[in-house]
């Protein structure tokens, strides 16, 4: 009876033990034969890594080598948000900029447009008594702005919209139908190119609302695309996410509209997997719907 009671006891004891215990009993007895634990070999490698990683940043600074993986919108990097109107680009900008505050960062907001909407801002949840607002006169204007806000190193969060609105000054000083070949994409390349190391040195997050144009000459033949976004090709370079944007039906109650569905294509990701999709709703005057999103 008490040969049977021990045996219980050691079958009731192997079922409770987790099964990585298991392994580790089994990476012992192979220890024990002579070959070396999976584990050490691993706590090895790791350790041989770190001292690289000491050493480069010894030699070359701090912040010359780093791990890379993101939860969200990487830091220091360049976000482009494109699509067509009234698709929620500038309500998806402003929930970073909530979302951003409410981790203590502070924020600015570049309004090339002259259309921010405080009210609505705030009913998103960005604190208007803690957001930085500009209104530039020009593109020069507003791209000098956030190089200064940049090179500060204080600012988490910087959103310029749109950069369709960034005028150069050489085309409002000039007359209505003057003739600017590539005045704005040149002013674009320009400043992305100053920006790109500001931004990695400052850790800040810089995003850049895009609007789209229709196609007119389609040398690419048939499936080229249709629609292109503004101010040349400058910014899909720099972009390390750039995030599409674009409705697909609507919220009703009843008969009225209340809302947008909408959907957000990654369609560049350097720092993680592209082509990833997130549908949502858009509630017209609230922002994205928190209740949608827990019944889903």
């Amino acid at each position: 009876m008490a040969r049977i009671l021990r045996t219980a006891s050691v079958v009731k004891r192997s079922l409770l033990e987790p099964q990585v215990n298991f392994v580790f009993e089994r990476k012992r007895k192979s220890k024990s034969n002579g070959s070396d634990s999976n584990d050490e070999n691993m706590s090895e490698k790791g350790l041989a890594l770190q001292a690289a990683i000491d050493q480069v940043a010894a030699s070359f600074g701090k912040g010359s080598i780093m791990w890379l993986g993101i939860g969200g919108l990487p830091k220091g990097r360049i976000v482009e948000i494109y699509g067509p109107e009234a698709s929620g680009k500038t309500t998806l900008a402003l929930h970073v900029i909530a979302e951003a505050q409410k981790l203590g960062g502070f924020c600015a907001f570049i309004d090339a447009k002259h259309a921010l909407d405080p009210s609505l801002a705030e009913t998103i949840g960005v604190n208007t008594q803690n957001l930085l607002l500009s209104q530039p006169d020009c593109g020069e204007h507003a791209l000098s702005l956030v190089d200064t806000l940049v090179r500060s190193g204080s600012i988490d969060v910087v959103v310029v919209d749109s950069v369709a609105a960034l005028v150069p000054k050489g085309e409002l000083d000039g007359e209505m139908g003057d003739a600017h070949m590539a005045m704005q994409a040149r002013l674009m390349s320009q400043a992305l190119r100053k920006l790109s190391h500001s931004l990695s040195l400052s850790q800040c997050i810089l995003i850049f609302i895009n609007q789209i144009r229709a196609k007119l000459s389609t040398f690419g033949g048939f499936g080229a695309p249709q629609e292109v976004t503004c101010v040349g090709n400058a910014l899909k370079f720099y972009a390390s996410v750039r995030l599409n944007i674009k409705r697909i039906g609507f919220v009703k109650k009843g008969e009225e509209t209340i809302g947008s569905q909408v959907v957000v294509k990654v369609v560049k990701n350097k720092l993680a997997p592209p082509f990833k999709t997130a549908e949502f709703a858009l509630m017209f005057g609230r922002g994205i719907s928190s209740e949608a999103e827990i019944i889903a």
